[in-house]
């Protein structure tokens, strides 16, 4: 028999082919641990059901859309963790380079800012936005897809384009 928060093998496999799907067709990898994955996923499907949407399962969510947007599930921090340490905070997405093995996945800092600093903000950051977040926007040349981040994407999520094919747009 079921428990109430138990998500179902069923459910849990319906939505690892999608994200694998989905990773595949944009240029991003999941975690090749399945296992480990699927408990992600799990997490993802349990807060989906508890809150209306996929934050992140290793984060704690506030339970309002509008305070949770940064960490809905692909959160806002996913790219630049890839970027500098292999994999997502929680490792359910990895880089190229960690998903084939040429790097190791190093730890990986908590950029999101408490709530309290999220919400009253500070002089110098009357918004509460992480001070980190400010990015450079890139814009694939072949689609026209614009992203801000550090770095371009490794792939255009958009058109495949590879990364050299990205030039900074402001």
């Amino acid at each position: 028999m079921r428990h109430e928060n138990e998500v179902s093998g069923q459910d849990i496999d319906i939505l690892y082919e999608q994200l694998l799907k989905d990773t595949n067709a944009s240029g991003y990898r999941l975690n090749s641990d399945i296992e480990f994955t699927k408990e992600l996923i799990s997490g993802l499907i349990t807060n989906r059901e508890r809150y209306g949407y996929s934050s992140c399962p290793c984060r704690l969510a506030a339970g309002n859309k509008a305070d949770d947007l940064d960490i809905i599930c692909p959160c806002d921090y996913r790219d630049q963790d890839l970027d500098e340490y292999g994999a997502c905070y929680c490792a359910l997405y990895v880089s190229r380079a960690a998903a084939s093995g040429e790097r190791e996945v190093t730890p990986i800092p908590e950029r999101r800012l408490p709530a309290e600093e999220r919400e009253k903000g500070t002089a110098d950051n009357p918004e509460g936005v992480s001070p980190s977040l400010p990015y450079p926007v890139w814009r694939c040349k072949v689609c026209g897809y614009l992203c801000a981040r550090e770095n371009p994407p490794e792939t255009c999520p958009v058109c495949k384009a590879k990364q050299e094919r990205f030039e900074r747009f402001m």
